[in-house]
């Protein structure tokens, strides 16, 4: 007596839980040899096999002899859109949506519209011919988030899309209210929300805005399922915004996000560097199994230099028990290893609460079980260089060299041109040479950035020969010298005041089309004001404004403390006042930014004027801080600003000493 159809269909169930694809084989033999045929359990055995190989032409091959034997059924469609989504074949998931729909309808003992009921794109709106946006409200999404409102007591059963109302208004199908019927309109939305998800991990949101439309007009409500899936493939596309506007409907219509609907849109909120919002949806997540959105948000916190608010993000992932992984520490590296730096040098207690850190950081890396990374370990060694910390510098160098080799992986030039550069920045010279030098002979190719560096070492030598030498091989090895490369070569040619040589090389750099930079103008005028070269000051400045190139608070610090130092205070001022309004505004002539600064800042008369202004150095923004501040301090000691920089007397005389300069 030979085994029936359920019990293969059993043996087959266990070999594709097992993953065994040889069992597989050998059942699917014997099921042939015997004759027993296949039913529906058994093709369902093999979707599943072929999903878990990634394997999208044996979907295909599986539904071809599907329907050679079978008729589809709802249920029966309902895997293969399964199996569809979960490949990515955004095509073939619809079309079988499709027919489950025409399907689900007749069984639930509805009558399909006279229009053809298309999927995904319904014949009975225009949802699509739209930017997909919700109609405003009296409160913000973000006020809510950020306020952590309750949620409201109507009963919200529509959505508002481009004006037009969806939902309870948009006249769904109507289906007969039995078991059947439920059963049928579960396992439609099911598949909906298989697709919609898949539309998520494929970046497609505009079909998910269409299978949205679609569920609505089907009568079938979103579930907080739907709602992940479709904020999910909204963020990836639209932004935040449109996600924030989401989670407002969910809360209108009652339901509560998945703690993986908060992580997509706080994920997207710190992409755009919106932390109020972003920690605000941190705070509500209850559970996390992975670390990315705190990862997203300690990036964020990295570029606003804000470690405070990751402070408080590290104790609600201990809270929530989330696993860091090795993206975690690149970022903990990066915004506690240094103290002082970059507003101030490292001194003694700084350098000891920096090393504390690292410790502390690296111990926890090894609770955890994890190796540095080519960034962790770089950004561990831009810790160290920050704070002037050259001999750990050179020490955890010589660790990295180790850990990387014994675990056969690249240390890669990067790491060594970040140890290079600490070591130039900090003159010590021999120990540059020697790392070059150790580079080329344990087969590191030296790259642009390189060399660079070791023009640069050329500078603090005075050494134009070795310089020379340097740009030689450079050439040889296929690099281009860049805006680095002749701002060091600058700083060479100044050591003996060579002016001329210096504006030279300016001219060189602009015929070989490289983007002259604020960096070599200031490194001209800061030896200028030293040398109390005015002319060399105001042909630079000129040049600058020819080039379009914003002067930065270096540049007005040469220009201001060369008039004052040859004692020409009134033209300091004037000078102050002309390339702090240029770096207020992009364009040769006053723009609408411009005067609204100066309305709203530089000749405010409320005593919180200040304070705002202080507010763009905490967001970084210290050259607009600064601008605004020499101009409202002028202002205060009764010196009249000009309506545009150019129309200055100072730059008109610039202007004209520059084209004389020129033409002679």
């Amino acid at each position: 007596m030979f085994p029936v159809l359920p019990v293969y269909n059993c043996f087959l169930r266990a070999c594709v839980k097992m993953q065994s694809t040889v069992h597989v084989g050998q059942c699917l033999d014997l099921m042939d040899h015997r004759m027993v045929g296949k039913n529906e359990a058994t093709y369902s055995e093999l979707l599943k096999l072929a999903v878990f190989q990634q394997n999208l032409s044996s979907v295909h091959e599986i539904w071809t002899d599907f329907v050679k034997n079978y008729s589809p059924s709802v249920l029966s469609l309902r895997k293969f859109i399964w199996s569809y989504a979960r490949l990515g074949d955004l095509k073939s998931a619809c079309i079988s949506l499709q027919k489950m729909v025409a399907l689900a309808v007749g069984a639930a003992g509805g009558k399909l519209p006279s229009l053809e009921l298309d999927i995904p794109i319904p014949s009975s709106t225009e949802f699509y011919r739209n930017n997909f946006s919700f109609e405003d409200n009296e409160h913000s999404s973000d006020e809510l988030y950020r306020k952590k409102l309750v949620t409201c007591d109507d009963d919200i059963g529509q959505f508002s899309v481009n004006g037009m109302k969806c939902g309870d208004e948009s006249g769904p199908l109507t289906f007969q209210n039995n078991c059947r019927s439920s059963f049928v309109m579960k396992v439609l939305r099911w598949s909906f929300n298989d697709v919609i998800h898949a539309c998520a991990f494929t970046r497609d949101c505009g079909l998910a805005e269409q299978l949205m439309q679609q569920m609505l007009d089907l009568g079938l409500q979103p579930s907080c399922h739907t709602f992940d899936g479709f904020v999910r493939s909204v963020v990836s596309e639209r932004g935040f915004s449109d996600g924030m506007k989401i989670l407002k409907i969910m809360q209108q219509r009652k339901l509560k996000p998945y703690d993986s609907t908060l992580a997509a849109v706080s994920i997207s909120c710190s992409k755009a560097l919106e932390l109020d919002l972003a920690e605000a949806l941190l705070e509500q997540i209850s559970a996390c199994p992975y670390p990315h959105p705190f990862n997203a948000f300690l990036k964020a916190c990295d570029t606003m230099d804000q470690p405070e608010r990751a402070m408080r993000m590290l104790v609600k992932m201990k809270q929530l028990k989330v696993l860091p992984n090795v993206n975690t520490y690149e970022h903990l590296y990066s915004l506690f290893g240094n103290v002082n730096a970059p507003y101030e040098e490292g001194n003694r207690l700084s350098q000891a609460d920096a090393g504390k850190r690292i410790r502390m950081i690296e111990m926890d890396m090894a609770k955890h079980g994890i190796q540095h990374s080519n960034l962790s370990m770089t950004n561990l060694l831009k810790a160290l260089g920050a704070e002037g910390m050259t001999k750990e510098l050179l020490q955890y160098l010589s660790v990295a060299e180790n850990l990387f080799y014994y675990n056969n992986t690249y240390l890669g030039t990067p790491v060594y041109n970040t140890v290079l550069h600490f070591l130039v920045e900090s003159k010590e010279i021999h120990m540059a040479i020697e790392l070059f030098n150790n580079m080329k002979h344990s087969g590191f190719f030296p790259d642009a950035a390189t060399f660079e560096m070791m023009v640069d070492c050329c500078s603090v030598m005075e050494c134009l020969k070795s310089a020379f030498a340097l740009l030689s091989m450079m050439v040889r090895t296929g690099f281009c010298p860049q805006i680095l490369t002749y701002t060091s070569l600058v700083k060479i040619v100044l050591r003996s005041e060579g002016f001329d040589d210096a504006l030279n090389l300016l001219d060189q750099a602009s015929s070989e089309g490289i983007q002259l930079d604020v960096v070599i103008m200031n490194t001209i005028l800061l030896k200028a004001c030293e040398k109390g070269r005015v002319d060399v000051i105001e042909f630079v400045i000129e040049r600058m404004n020819r080039e379009k190139i914003q002067p930065d608070p270096s540049t007005c610090h040469s220009v201001f403390s060369a008039y004052v130092n040859l004692g020409y205070h009134s033209t300091a001022m004037e000078a102050l006042q002309v390339l702090s309004m240029r770096m207020l505004s992009k364009e040769e002539d006053a723009s609408p930014d411009l005067t609204e600064y100066v309305e709203n800042f530089v000749l405010a008369e409320d005593p919180g004027a200040d304070l705002r202004i202080l507010e763009f150095f905490k967001c970084s923004e210290e050259s607009l801080s600064f601008a605004l501040f020499n101009l409202r301090w002028s202002a205060m000691l009764g010196y009249s600003l000009c309506s545009s920089p150019n129309q200055s007397p100072w730059a008109m005389r610039l202007a004209n000493s520059y084209d004389a300069n020129r033409s002679s």
